[in-house]
């Protein structure tokens, strides 16, 4: 069997995803090859340079698909640069002026979330996302625990602070966090800029919700106005069942805007490979998920296929997480999808191969 490198066996799932999503694959690409650099040479028979906690197998590269209520899908790539954060802002830079990218925001903030952390822990991944016909947005996101769980709480206040944002801050956590549980249960576990300085431009902030019902994200999420707690607890009981989730968290996304006392938005994340037994029941989740908020089917079974290398009741992961976007400024449905570069999770079920 012929030996792919990393960039190989990537640029093999993005170019046929851009083209299901009917997107130019060139640019999307391109900075692929830059997200790696010397990295994308390596052979996938070596293990990974650089263990990256992007995915469960350490690759370095994540892959969704935005369903969108009124534009077309978009293609994401949640990436981590290898070698470490110095190695990402470094790419950042060189794409700054490529791309226009707007990093007052990010400098304002950065010396906070600047630490030395060994390989596979996380301190700085970037978010390319691709919309066809527009120039890729960029984003970041940083690690609130880098100082260590119990500082990540003062920290954000401090980044939210400079930002302008601490009032929308203090009432999230006044009203999101289980009694007692901030740094236990409930953690403030990514801060996330739009390095873009348009007026839909984003500072988002996300907290995991340990050992968690529906019932608590519901009752988490009903801080943002408008958002309805039962569809909160509708669409974690579709995509992750009925009970706890005692394995990976539920997660839930606040945006903050300045002026704002209260978060204007909210995301809530399931990670739906905790909560089945292989990809084949993950995606006819997903699918139902997909099919109750008005999207067709069609397009993920193909976006499915384009990074699949195996069949689905083969292994569990590939379908990584499912996330339902609520308010501005895109509501939809988003599919997170594993490269599964270096290794395939077992079904937890006996698949046994068709004759």
């Amino acid at each position: 069997m012929r030996d792919f490198s990393v960039l190989e066996h990537l640029a093999g799932q993005l170019n046929p995803l851009c083209r299901v999503l009917e997107m130019d694959p060139a640019t999307p690409l391109d900075l692929l090859a830059g997200v790696l650099g010397p990295h994308g040479a390596r052979s996938l028979a070596d293990p990974p340079a650089w263990p990256s906690d992007i995915a469960d197998d350490h690759s370095p590269i994540e892959f969704s698909v935005a369903f969108n209520d009124h534009e077309p899908p978009a293609l994401r790539l949640l990436a981590e640069v290898p070698g470490g954060a110095q190695a990402g802002y470094d790419f950042l830079a060189g794409a700054a002026g490529r791309y226009g990218l707007a990093i007052a925001r990010l400098d304002a903030v950065r010396d906070l979330f600047t630490a030395d952390v060994p390989p596979g822990s996380f301190a700085l991944w970037c978010s390319l996302v691709f919309r066809s016909g527009r120039r890729p947005e960029f984003k970041v996101y940083l690690n609130p625990e880098v100082a260590g769980v119990d500082r990540a709480p003062e920290l954000v206040a401090e980044a939210l602070g400079r930002l302008g944002l601490g009032d929308s801050y203090r009432t999230m956590l006044a009203r999101s966090i289980r009694p007692g549980e901030l740094g236990r249960r409930d953690r403030l576990s990514f801060f996330a800029l739009d390095l873009h300085d348009g007026p839909q431009a984003r500072v988002k902030l996300y907290l995991s919700h340990h050992d968690a019902d529906a019932a608590d994200a519901a009752r988490a999420a009903a801080v943002v106005p408008g958002v309805d707690p039962a569809e909160v607890t509708a669409f974690c009981l579709a995509a992750g069942g009925p009970g706890r989730f005692d394995g990976r968290p539920l997660v839930g996304s606040y945006t903050l805007a300045g002026g704002a006392r209260q978060p204007v938005g909210y995301s809530i994340y399931v990670p739906i490979r905790d909560y089945v037994d292989d990809d084949r029941e993950a995606r006819d989740r997903v699918a139902a998920v997909l099919a109750r908020y008005g999207f067709g089917t069609a397009l993920l079974h193909r976006c499915v296929a384009a990074v699949s290398r195996r069949p689905l009741a083969a292994g569990v992961g590939l379908i990584a997480h499912v996330s339902l976007r609520l308010g501005p400024p895109r509501p939809g449905v988003t599919v997170y999808l594993s490269a599964e570069a270096y290794q395939v999770t077992p079904p937890r079920s006996v698949w046994v191969p068709a004759a």
